[in-house]
């Protein structure tokens, strides 16, 4: 009989042989990567309709309940973390597709936010480009200390993001629509109305989930009330800021500038306002990018696959 065919999808860095421990599955899979992204239905049902199981790289290709309806072979998806907006869950359950997570964690996202805050204000991108085209000191940049954090969420990572502001000497402010008082008060954060939020703000940083609720949260209205000095900074999800709203705002110079390591359709097209923008620091979805969760994700992934082939899944989406 035939083993099961597992593909890995979207694996841009070609890392997941090199990080997972694939020899544990030796002669139970035949094991492919595709290292590319694929867009559209047709496209990608001619490529998986051969597959068994299917390993999702975070939410880089959706798996809607359209698409798993026409992959009738597929009986095991992997994704990393213990949540994908791009998987419809309640579709695969409906034509016995198992879902399976991994653990997510760590700093690695936290500390890009901050790599990005510090860049963005400091131009460093800008200033590095400058000197190899053999120019010299070409910006000014503003100091941290004294002026406003605002955290558009003050979960896990905001909370995070809050401490290395509060080590730079910022001052620390959030809002959300849950927001927990108690919380933001125990973090040294000050818990403020949206409004004062983006008025208050020297730097914006957004750390919320995406949902129905969240989407477009950050639209035309919220810019506009942002300082001209100030910068945007989102780590978190792309629609969650109205993206045609945010390019009208940097090109009119009503901000500062803006950090981006997620958008609203992904990989970015070369062609893109957002990179034409002069005012942009922009960087491909690397929040949680890193050795150390790349060795937690491969892992588990290896471990989901084994614990399927066994009969007895593990990490389960979904219920």
């Amino acid at each position: 009989m035939a083993v099961p065919a597992v593909a890995v999808l979207d694996d841009y860095q070609n890392a997941a042989r090199r990080f997972g421990p694939w020899e544990r599955l030796d002669r139970r899979i035949a094991l492919e990567v595709f290292t590319d992204h694929l867009d559209g239905e047709d496209a990608l049902v001619n490529r998986l309709s051969n597959f068994d199981v299917i390993v999702a790289m975070r939410e880089r290709t959706p798996l809607s309940a359209a698409l798993l309806a026409r992959l009738e072979r597929l009986r095991l998806i992997v994704t990393t973390g213990m949540g994908n907006a791009a998987i419809d869950v309640d579709a695969a359950r409906e034509h016995g597709v198992v879902v399976s997570g991994t653990q997510v964690g760590g700093t690695a996202t936290a500390e890009l936010t901050w790599g990005l805050v510090l860049a963005l204000t400091r131009h460093i991108a800008q200033e590095d480009a400058n000197i190899r085209a053999g120019g010299w000191q070409q910006t000014i940049g503003p100091e941290l200390s004294g002026r406003t954090l605002g955290l558009v969420g003050l979960g896990v990572l905001g909370t995070r993001v809050a401490a290395y502001g509060a080590a730079f000497g910022m001052r620390l402010i959030a809002w959300s629509q849950n927001l927990d008082t108690q919380h933001a008060r125990s973090a040294g954060v000050e818990a403020v109305e949206k409004d004062a939020l983006f008025a208050r703000s020297d730097v914006v940083s957004i750390h919320l989930r995406l949902s129905e609720r969240t989407r477009r949260v950050v639209g035309a209205r919220e810019l506009a009330l942002m300082k001209p000095t100030a910068f945007l900074v989102n780590t978190s999800r792309g629609p969650i800021v109205d993206e045609a709203a945010l390019i009208e705002a940097l090109e009119h110079d009503r901000i500062a500038g803006a950090a981006l390591d997620v958008f609203d359709h992904e990989p970015l097209s070369p062609g893109h306002r957002l990179v034409r923008a002069k005012n942009t620091l922009l960087t491909p979805h690397l929040g949680y990018v890193a050795v150390d969760a790349y060795e937690v994700f491969y892992r588990e992934i290896v471990e989901d696959i084994e614990a399927w082939l066994d009969g007895n899944p593990i990490r389960l989406l979904g219920g």
